[in-house]
């Protein structure tokens, strides 16, 4: 239930902060049952999670990013593909209708939160929502000349209005003060346990359940280590609390940055498993969940799964429960109800749970000139089909069946062979999806089923280079550049080599440490991007060959990430 709300509209201002938490002047009243639940069995029962990710927290309103509004059904697909809860980022800076003492927020808005918190608890959902991008518009404590005292009274009076519009909520509600508050210092970092003493004040202020329920604390930059070092927990204080984190690790790999495509080695693994460790034998009695983390949906998904399996895994192995970051843009399609990649949500149901998932093998050296991967089975356009290997890391299961994806079973000898990890796709089989003239694109997936855990897919793929629209134009400078391409093969890129005329880096010459597939190759997003049938270079590219005043060549490299599968445009000054 719900319960039912008994609201007396009275503003209490600046002043109520003062008081000390257990003087409890509370503007909402409840009616109705309200089962407590520890910090504890809330991050266990909410594990794992999905994020409701620009959306409501987009600036300046619902809708304003690459999401339309939320429906209801998207918490159904959500639940259906297993998650048991999410967290639902709501930015509040653009809603603000009154000025300080009392920061008043659009009554409409509030309106609006509780009724897309409501939808997720209807469907038996746990829910975590916060205070989000704020932490940049108006909350950011590192900014020079910051107000710290206005951002103080506004984090109090937000979450005491919010307190009041949620507080009659199930304990399946969880609060969280706000997401990744901008710290470089330990002075920074003990105003951001001043703004959790403060959130925690306004619940308390607030009424309803507020006091009895579960909210996840957060440290500086909502960092592992930086809240390892300068986190310190509110007292006086009777809510159940854990501490929430996230985690993009490494950078290079998670946001595909300097042709970084490749995850899984043993250092890869150990350097992840020690932040961890390091936070949990910081917080050894406390309650962990790791709100946001994900990989680049563009990178190898033989790589992209194994490292999912890994944090799933090693979350558990420290008892973190773990939030998927979803943009709309990632994990699911809301418009069709359908998973980007259904292989990486089976993956992380089952490794959450303990089940060891056989996964699609990938290089893993980053020396390497070329980079393999089973999650595929690549043939060039041209040239005769063969038979194709491809391998698993078992993790002690057996391989039961494969099967296409329109529910053709594989018959052994016949279709394929296989001896330990490795699966022989014979020629006769693949000759009925490739041929040396077939058309580019995906042919065909099949799906490999295990004696436990996710299954694997393996995707059919004949390949060409691509074609450019254009190969040249003269550096101008105001915009990014629209290349036209047409894709023969995957609709994805790898990476970007950017190398001057003059034979230097466009940008960070500290590369040419990295292995072959990272030397002088630009970060998606901020350098280069596709959309459609065009691939992208971006201003500030365009800006640093202007600067450099050299001319400069583009190698846009391709899955199959192997020598010659690029194609090369020119900026000229």
């Amino acid at each position: 239930m719900k319960g039912t709300a008994v609201i007396r509209w009275t503003l209490l201002g600046w002043a109520a902060a003062q008081r000390s938490p257990g003087e409890s002047n509370a503007i909402v009243s409840c009616e109705g049952d309200f089962q407590p639940i520890s910090a504890n069995n809330f991050i266990s029962a909410m594990n794992p999670g999905w994020n409701l990710g620009n959306t409501m927290d987009a600036v300046p309103n619902e809708g304003s990013w690459n999401n339309p509004p939320v429906i209801a059904s998207t918490f159904d697909d959500v639940k259906a593909a297993g998650f048991k809860s999410v967290r639902i980022p709501v930015t509040y800076a653009d809603h603000f209708t009154g000025k300080s003492p009392d920061w008043t927020i659009d009554p409409a808005w509030l309106k609006r939160v509780s009724e897309v918190v409501d939808m997720a608890l209807d469907r038996d959902l746990y829910v975590i929502t916060n205070i989000h991008h704020d932490s940049w518009e108006w909350a950011d404590v590192t900014a020079p000349e910051a107000n710290v005292t206005m951002i103080e009274e506004k984090i109090y009076s937000a979450w005491l209005q919010i307190g009041e519009t949620l507080g009659c909520r199930s304990s399946r509600l969880a609060f969280e003060p706000i997401n990744e508050p901008p710290t470089n210092s330990a002075e920074d970092g003990s105003k951001i346990n001043r703004m959790n003493e403060l959130f925690l004040k306004a619940l308390a202020d607030s009424g309803g359940f507020n006091t009895q329920r579960v909210v996840t604390l957060v440290g500086g930059s909502m960092d592992s280590i930086k809240t390892s070092n300068w986190f310190k927990a509110p007292a006086g204080y009777s809510n159940p609390w854990a501490i929430q984190y996230h985690y993009y690790g490494p950078y290079d790999f998670i946001f595909q940055a300097w042709g970084k495509t490749i995850w899984g080695s043993d250092a890869d693994k150990e350097s992840l498993e020690a932040d961890f460790a390091n936070i949990r034998g910081n917080f050894t009695d406390v309650p962990l969940v790791i709100g946001e983390f994900e990989a680049n949906t563009l990178l190898e998904p033989a790589a992209r799964r194994k490292y999912n399996d890994f944090v799933a895994r090693t979350a558990r192995k420290y008892n973190t429960s773990i939030i998927l970051w979803d943009n709309g843009d990632g994990a699911l399609d809301r418009a069709t109800h359908t998973w980007r990649d259904p292989y990486v949500i089976d993956i992380i149901n089952n490794a959450v749970q303990g089940v060891s998932n056989s996964l699609s093998d990938s290089t893993t050296d980053g020396s390497a000139k070329e980079q393999s991967s089973s999650a595929y089975i690549f043939h060039k356009a041209g040239e005769d089909v063969t038979d194709q290997t491809v391998k698993f890391i078992l993790n002690g299961n057996n391989i039961k069946s494969i099967q296409t994806s329109d529910g053709k079973v594989l018959t052994a000898s016949r279709d394929y062979s296989m001896v330990n990890d490795a699966v022989t796709i014979r020629k006769a089989f693949l000759s009925e999806y490739l041929s040396p003239t077939a058309d580019p694109g995906s042919k065909a997936n099949i799906t490999v089923s295990f004696s436990a855990g996710a299954e694997a897919t393996v995707e059919i793929v004949q390949w060409d280079l691509p074609i450019l629209g254009s190969t040249t134009s003269q550096a101008v400078s105001g915009s990014d550049i629209r290349i036209p391409i047409t894709w023969r093969g995957l609709y994805k890129l790898a990476a970007v080599k950017m190398l001057r005329d003059d034979g230097v880096y466009l940008f960070d010459d500290w590369t040419q440490y990295l292995g072959p597939l990272q030397q002088a190759r630009g970060t998606y997003n901020s350098h280069w991007d596709r959309d459609g049938s065009h691939v992208m270079l971006k201003e500030a590219v365009i800006s640093q060959v202007i600067t450099s005043k050299v001319s400069t060549t583009f190698t846009f490299e391709l899955y199959p990430r192997v020598e010659g599968n690029t194609v090369n445009y020119t900026l000229t000054i």
